[in-house]
Protein backbone atom coordinates (compact mmCIF):
# COMPACT_ATOMS: atom_id res chain seq x y z
CA UNK A 1 0.00 0.00 0.00
CA UNK A 2 1.53 3.43 -0.89
CA UNK A 3 1.59 6.32 1.51
CA UNK A 4 -0.14 9.13 0.99
CA UNK A 5 1.94 11.02 3.08
CA UNK A 6 5.11 10.37 4.65
CA UNK A 7 6.82 11.88 7.39
CA UNK A 8 9.93 14.07 7.23
CA UNK A 9 11.86 15.66 10.03
CA UNK A 10 13.70 17.82 7.29
CA UNK A 11 11.12 20.80 8.13
CA UNK A 12 11.63 20.61 11.70
CA UNK A 13 14.95 21.06 12.08
CA UNK A 14 15.25 23.64 8.62
CA UNK A 15 12.68 25.92 10.85
CA UNK A 16 14.27 25.66 13.82
CA UNK A 17 18.15 25.93 12.41
CA UNK A 18 18.93 22.41 14.15
CA UNK A 19 21.80 20.08 12.37
CA UNK A 20 20.82 16.98 10.47
CA UNK A 21 21.85 14.93 13.11
CA UNK A 22 20.13 16.57 15.91
CA UNK A 23 18.70 14.58 18.94
CA UNK A 24 16.23 13.89 20.12
CA UNK A 25 15.47 13.14 16.57
CA UNK A 26 12.04 14.37 15.14
CA UNK A 27 11.53 10.86 13.68
CA UNK A 28 12.69 8.09 16.20
CA UNK A 29 12.10 10.65 19.04
CA UNK A 30 9.23 12.80 18.09
CA UNK A 31 7.64 12.84 21.49
CA UNK A 32 10.78 13.92 23.46
CA UNK A 33 11.20 15.97 20.03
CA UNK A 34 7.89 17.87 20.73
CA UNK A 35 8.28 18.16 24.55
CA UNK A 36 11.23 20.78 23.64
CA UNK A 37 10.19 22.23 20.42
CA UNK A 38 6.38 22.20 20.08
CA UNK A 39 5.70 25.52 21.04
CA UNK A 40 8.26 26.74 18.10
CA UNK A 41 7.09 25.01 15.19
CA UNK A 42 4.23 26.20 12.90
CA UNK A 43 0.88 23.92 12.63
CA UNK A 44 1.75 23.81 8.82
CA UNK A 45 4.94 21.66 10.10
CA UNK A 46 3.99 20.09 13.25
CA UNK A 47 0.76 18.75 12.30
CA UNK A 48 2.77 16.28 10.47
CA UNK A 49 3.72 14.61 13.64
CA UNK A 50 0.27 12.81 13.98
CA UNK A 51 2.05 10.24 11.31
CA UNK A 52 4.88 8.86 13.40
CA UNK A 53 3.01 9.85 17.29
CA UNK A 54 -0.59 8.93 18.69
CA UNK A 55 -3.06 11.02 20.73
CA UNK A 56 -2.17 8.70 23.90
CA UNK A 57 1.87 8.82 23.26
CA UNK A 58 1.36 12.71 22.93
CA UNK A 59 -0.17 13.20 26.44
CA UNK A 60 2.81 12.94 28.14
CA UNK A 61 3.78 16.63 26.09
CA UNK A 62 2.49 19.13 28.79
CA UNK A 63 1.49 22.04 26.04
CA UNK A 64 -0.85 19.18 24.52
CA UNK A 65 -2.79 18.21 27.55
CA UNK A 66 -3.20 22.03 28.22
CA UNK A 67 -4.42 22.41 24.91
CA UNK A 68 -7.14 19.42 25.67
CA UNK A 69 -8.05 21.00 28.66
CA UNK A 70 -8.56 24.66 26.66
CA UNK A 71 -10.54 22.77 24.43
CA UNK A 72 -13.16 21.03 26.90
CA UNK A 73 -13.50 24.66 28.74
CA UNK A 74 -15.23 25.50 24.75
CA UNK A 75 -18.16 23.20 25.11
CA UNK A 76 -17.24 21.26 22.41
CA UNK A 77 -20.37 19.59 20.80
CA UNK A 78 -18.69 16.13 20.68
CA UNK A 79 -18.17 15.98 24.31
CA UNK A 80 -21.64 17.44 25.30
CA UNK A 81 -23.51 15.11 27.63
CA UNK A 82 -25.70 13.47 25.12
CA UNK A 83 -23.51 13.07 22.06
CA UNK A 84 -20.86 11.52 24.35
CA UNK A 85 -23.28 9.35 25.49
CA UNK A 86 -24.30 7.97 21.69
CA UNK A 87 -20.96 7.94 20.74
CA UNK A 88 -19.57 5.81 23.84
CA UNK A 89 -22.43 4.00 25.53
CA UNK A 90 -20.17 1.80 26.91
CA UNK A 91 -18.84 4.09 29.22
CA UNK A 92 -22.44 5.33 30.31
CA UNK A 93 -23.98 3.26 33.42
CA UNK A 94 -27.38 5.07 33.56
CA UNK A 95 -30.84 5.50 32.10
CA UNK A 96 -31.31 9.07 33.07
CA UNK A 97 -34.13 9.47 30.30
CA UNK A 98 -33.09 7.87 27.57
CA UNK A 99 -33.91 8.78 24.34
CA UNK A 100 -35.69 12.16 25.13
CA UNK A 101 -33.34 14.10 23.03
CA UNK A 102 -33.49 11.69 20.37
CA UNK A 103 -37.46 10.86 20.44
CA UNK A 104 -38.06 14.45 20.43
CA UNK A 105 -35.82 14.90 16.76
CA UNK A 106 -38.13 11.87 16.04
CA UNK A 107 -41.70 13.28 16.58
CA UNK A 108 -40.68 16.76 14.98
CA UNK A 109 -39.84 14.59 11.91
CA UNK A 110 -42.86 12.85 11.79
CA UNK A 111 -45.19 15.70 12.39
CA UNK A 112 -43.46 18.40 9.89
CA UNK A 113 -41.40 15.95 7.44
CA UNK A 114 -43.17 12.36 7.06
CA UNK A 115 -45.74 12.96 4.69
CA UNK A 116 -46.21 16.25 5.46
CA UNK A 117 -47.71 15.72 8.35
CA UNK A 118 -50.72 14.17 7.45
CA UNK A 119 -52.48 12.64 10.25
CA UNK A 120 -54.28 10.08 8.33
CA UNK A 121 -50.99 8.53 7.34
CA UNK A 122 -49.43 9.13 11.02
CA UNK A 123 -51.38 6.47 12.88
CA UNK A 124 -49.78 4.16 14.87
CA UNK A 125 -46.20 5.93 14.04
CA UNK A 126 -45.72 6.97 17.36
CA UNK A 127 -45.98 3.63 18.81
CA UNK A 128 -43.22 2.46 16.18
CA UNK A 129 -40.86 5.46 17.80
CA UNK A 130 -41.22 4.78 21.07
CA UNK A 131 -40.05 0.88 20.40
CA UNK A 132 -37.75 1.86 18.05
CA UNK A 133 -36.20 4.07 20.65
CA UNK A 134 -36.46 1.35 23.70
CA UNK A 135 -34.36 -0.87 20.99
CA UNK A 136 -31.90 1.09 20.84
CA UNK A 137 -31.66 1.35 24.65
CA UNK A 138 -31.33 -2.39 24.97
CA UNK A 139 -28.97 -2.32 22.43
CA UNK A 140 -26.87 0.18 24.52
CA UNK A 141 -27.34 -1.88 27.41
CA UNK A 142 -26.08 -5.70 25.46
CA UNK A 143 -23.35 -3.09 24.38
CA UNK A 144 -22.22 -1.92 27.45
CA UNK A 145 -22.35 -5.63 28.79
CA UNK A 146 -19.87 -7.25 25.94
CA UNK A 147 -17.75 -4.17 26.18
CA UNK A 148 -17.17 -5.15 29.99
CA UNK A 149 -16.81 -8.73 29.21
CA UNK A 150 -14.20 -8.19 26.88
CA UNK A 151 -12.34 -5.72 29.01
CA UNK A 152 -12.16 -9.09 31.62
CA UNK A 153 -10.50 -11.14 29.10
CA UNK A 154 -7.63 -8.40 27.94
CA UNK A 155 -4.41 -9.85 28.68
CA UNK A 156 -1.92 -7.53 30.40
CA UNK A 157 0.65 -5.44 28.14
CA UNK A 158 3.76 -7.01 26.82
CA UNK A 159 6.85 -5.75 29.46
CA UNK A 160 8.22 -4.62 25.67
CA UNK A 161 5.75 -2.31 24.70
CA UNK A 162 6.22 1.35 23.42
CA UNK A 163 8.17 2.57 26.27
CA UNK A 164 6.07 6.38 25.47
CA UNK A 165 2.81 4.41 25.55
CA UNK A 166 3.80 2.96 29.30
CA UNK A 167 3.90 6.92 30.72
CA UNK A 168 -0.12 7.34 29.87
CA UNK A 169 -1.75 5.17 32.10
CA UNK A 170 -5.91 5.44 31.61
CA UNK A 171 -7.00 7.91 34.65
CA UNK A 172 -7.66 5.94 37.93
CA UNK A 173 -11.66 5.91 38.65
CA UNK A 174 -12.19 6.23 42.39
CA UNK A 175 -15.77 7.96 42.37
CA UNK A 176 -18.04 6.45 44.54
CA UNK A 177 -20.90 4.35 43.28
CA UNK A 178 -23.51 7.15 42.30
CA UNK A 179 -26.88 7.10 43.70
CA UNK A 180 -28.76 8.62 41.04
CA UNK A 181 -28.44 9.86 37.68
CA UNK A 182 -27.50 13.53 38.14
CA UNK A 183 -24.95 11.40 39.66
CA UNK A 184 -23.89 8.96 37.12
CA UNK A 185 -24.02 12.19 34.47
CA UNK A 186 -22.13 13.98 37.15
CA UNK A 187 -19.08 11.53 36.65
CA UNK A 188 -19.85 9.61 32.85
CA UNK A 189 -19.20 13.80 32.13
CA UNK A 190 -16.10 13.95 34.37
CA UNK A 191 -15.15 10.72 32.82
CA UNK A 192 -15.29 11.51 29.04
CA UNK A 193 -13.05 14.76 30.31
CA UNK A 194 -10.64 12.64 31.71
CA UNK A 195 -10.22 10.14 29.08
CA UNK A 196 -10.31 12.75 26.40
CA UNK A 197 -7.47 15.00 28.25
CA UNK A 198 -5.53 11.68 28.22
CA UNK A 199 -5.94 10.27 24.51
CA UNK A 200 -8.13 7.28 24.77
CA UNK A 201 -11.61 8.06 23.49
CA UNK A 202 -11.92 6.71 19.47
CA UNK A 203 -13.80 9.29 16.92
CA UNK A 204 -12.09 12.42 18.30
CA UNK A 205 -10.16 13.87 15.85
CA UNK A 206 -7.18 15.00 18.29
CA UNK A 207 -5.17 16.31 15.60
CA UNK A 208 -6.96 19.60 14.83
CA UNK A 209 -6.66 20.36 18.54
CA UNK A 210 -3.17 19.16 19.21
CA UNK A 211 -1.54 21.23 17.25
CA UNK A 212 -3.81 24.29 17.17
CA UNK A 213 -1.83 27.00 18.76
CA UNK A 214 -4.85 29.21 19.54
CA UNK A 215 -5.72 26.87 22.34
CA UNK A 216 -2.47 28.43 24.30
CA UNK A 217 -3.43 30.27 27.29
CA UNK A 218 -0.41 31.41 29.08
CA UNK A 219 -2.01 32.84 32.23
CA UNK A 220 -3.82 29.41 32.55
CA UNK A 221 -1.02 27.66 32.19
CA UNK A 222 -0.57 26.80 35.92
CA UNK A 223 -4.18 26.55 37.00
CA UNK A 224 -3.73 24.12 34.09
CA UNK A 225 -0.90 22.05 35.77
CA UNK A 226 -2.85 22.09 39.41
CA UNK A 227 -5.60 20.20 37.91
CA UNK A 228 -3.75 17.44 36.58
CA UNK A 229 -1.68 17.47 39.68
CA UNK A 230 -5.07 17.00 41.67
CA UNK A 231 -6.35 14.27 39.23
CA UNK A 232 -3.54 12.47 39.95
CA UNK A 233 -4.07 12.74 43.54
CA UNK A 234 -7.32 11.14 43.30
Amino acid sequence: MVKVHEFDEGPSLKYLGLPPDYTPSPTTQPIEFLKQHLTYLPPNIVSYYGLVTTPKQRTVIPAIRNRRLQYTQTAPVELSFVRARNSWPHLWEGRLQPGVEEAKEERTWVEKEFLAGNPTHIGKLPGLLRDFEEERENERVRTLRRVRESEELVPEEDSDSDEEDSEVEEPPSSEPDPETDQERQAIFERRIKERFIYGLLDSIDYDKIDWNESLDVDDDREAQERWFEEDDDE
